[in-house]
């Protein structure tokens, strides 16, 4: 099974790399919308997320549109992110527009270190590349590990060759993270859900959750700055936002503060997803109620 998945996944990088780039986007399309008709778990969910984004019932057709945005936007992703690496500086630099870069500039020169916190939206390698290659600023990146280990470890690599660095969640992620922080790299954090470690509770959507409490707990312990960050798609390539700083004035205990700035994160995700939603590739349970559905649906 392992190596039957590392195969799946070398395979689909050669291919996307070889395929010329418009064809591979039909080929990821369909194969995006052939995942939306099998994956009941995965569909449920993003018609669950569309939900949750609408202030009024989807109609069959919406919500049937919806999921073919999202899927083959997630597939596009895929596609995107193996190509990376062949990227020229040139095209890096061509495909790739910003607003608040700024303040990210400011932030690394300034500040004592810059921790970038986004949702699963767009193709945010996309955007670390930009940052390792075109600023020549290192980026560090905590990600979810994937099973089985051999599968990561490629990941890994493939990551480390656009330039980032990556660290697996886990007990010694804090300490590496403080490390990178006074290496002055660029963290990246993706915190649109709890992936085990700490967390506290937040309403996200209009529900209450649990969202990652590292973010915030790294910032006011290492003076960081915390800088929300969205990457979309945009036509050819990719747009990144960077949104105001997040106030790590102290108000209280710790944890108390963990959690006000937690709830800030999460509103400014809510806003930075409401541009894209289709692009919003949040596809495993997040909130109470989804478990609920799953074991409804079983």
């Amino acid at each position: 099974m392992a190596s039957t998945a590392l195969f799946g996944y070398k395979l689909a990088a050669l291919l996307s790399r070889k395929l010329p780039r418009k064809i591979g986007l039909s080929v990821a399309s369909f194969l995006g919308h052939a995942v939306a008709r099998i994956d009941k778990k995965r569909r449920g969910q993003v018609i669950r997320n569309a939900a949750r984004l609408s202030d009024s019932e989807f109609s069959r057709n919406e919500v049937k549109d919806f999921l073919h945005k999202t899927f083959e936007s997630y597939a596009h992703y895929w596609l995107n992110t193996f190509r990376l690496i062949d990227m020229t500086e040139e095209e890096l630099e061509r495909t790739f527009s910003h607003d608040g870069w700024e303040l990210i500039e400011t932030a690394i020169k300034e500040d004592p270190g810059v921790i970038l916190v986004l949702p699963h939206l767009g193709a945010w390698d996309w955007g670390g590349l930009w940052i390792s290659k075109i600023k020549g600023v290192p980026v560090t990146a905590v990600v979810e590990p994937l099973e089985p280990p051999e599968l990561f470890e490629w990941f890994k690599r493939s990551r480390n060759a656009l330039g980032m660095e990556v660290i697996p969640v886990g007990p010694d992620a804090g300490s590496q993270v403080i490390k990178a922080i006074s290496d002055k790299r660029v963290i990246v954090l993706v915190s649109d859900r709890d992936i085990g470690g700490s967390s506290v509770e937040v309403e996200f959507f209009g529900e209450k959750t649990l969202l990652p409490a590292g973010p915030a707990t790294l910032a006011l312990r290492t003076g960081a700055t915390l800088l929300p960050v969205a990457i979309y798609n945009k036509g050819d390539g990719c747009h990144g936002v960077v949104r105001p700083a997040i106030s790590l004035e102290r108000k209280g205990k710790f944890r108390s503060d963990v959690k006000r700035i937690t709830q800030t994160i999460a509103e400014e995700m809510e806003f930075l997803i409401r541009k894209a939603p289709e692009q919003w590739h949040l596809m495993q349970p997040n909130w109470p109620s989804d478990s609920k559905s799953e074991k409804g649906r079983v």
